[in-house]
């Protein structure tokens, strides 16, 4: 698979993880993953690199291996030959599969010797709790406390999860609980939509700590602080 431009090695290593988040969610899509698994395998990317430096090995080899990796961790299982051909497409738009020569049966080799180096960076940690399941139950409460009107005018629910599905774009899986980041979401959504939840203001405590007990208003505004990033990074990026 294509190196990292050399170019890009002067950029701060951020938007090549960047570059490469993107590349694995939109391959995972066209392998037709399901979120969880895209999920896990952004995480086992992000994950080998906090422990690895990006110069040691290609972070597109690493991605194309988590992604196979984390077709067997939840059970939707992919194959080489599918993942290679994605890849190459993304690559190089239009091509045909590559045929099974030296260079494929090469690849193919690249991507199980990459696989266990993920294992035994990871030290065989590859189950991972994601915010999906808290969001889906958050969405599903703050549903029945707001009015109708309220929640059809405005996507919430659309907004959260595309800010959840960006988020693993940068690292924030591994810098923040996942329940946390699920009620974050979740408040920059209604933020940027200017829902208020009712009764607030006479409540005893926020919505967001009705979800979590221990969650606070800095971590919350880190959170969002780190989601802004990426997206400020997103429009630097081609």
């Amino acid at each position: 698979m294509e190196p990292v431009d050399p170019g890009e090695r002067l950029v701060p290593e951020a938007r090549v993880h960047f570059r490469v988040s993107r590349f694995i969610m939109e391959a995972g899509i066209k392998l037709g993953m399901h979120s969880i698994p895209i999920a896990t395998a952004c995480t086992i990317y992000h994950k080998f690199f906090c422990e690895i430096s990006l110069d040691a090995y290609d972070p597109y080899l690493v991605a194309m291996s988590s992604l196979y990796l984390a077709g067997k961790v939840e059970e939707q299982h992919l194959r080489t030959r599918d993942i290679i051909n994605v890849s190459n497409r993304y690559f190089h738009p239009g091509s045909e599969p590559l045929e099974l020569d030296a260079r494929f049966w090469e690849l193919r080799d690249s991507i199980v010797q990459c696989e266990l180096l993920v294992l035994r960076v990871l030290r065989f940690q590859v189950n991972f709790q994601h915010p999906h399941k808290y969001l889906l139950h958050y969405l599903v409460s703050l549903k029945n406390w707001l009015n109708r009107y309220s929640w059809q005018r405005t996507p919430v629910s659309v907004t959260a999860w595309a800010l959840l599905r960006d988020s693993y774009h940068g690292g924030l899986c591994l810098r923040f609980r996942a329940q946390h980041i699920a009620v974050a979401v979740l408040h920059l959504a209604l933020q940027a939509y200017g829902v208020e939840v009712p009764a607030e203001a006479e409540a005893e405590k926020p919505w967001w700590q009705v979800f979590s007990d221990d969650l606070t208003k800095p971590i919350i505004d880190s959170i969002v602080s780190a989601l802004i990033q990426i997206y400020t990074m997103d429009t630097g990026i081609p």
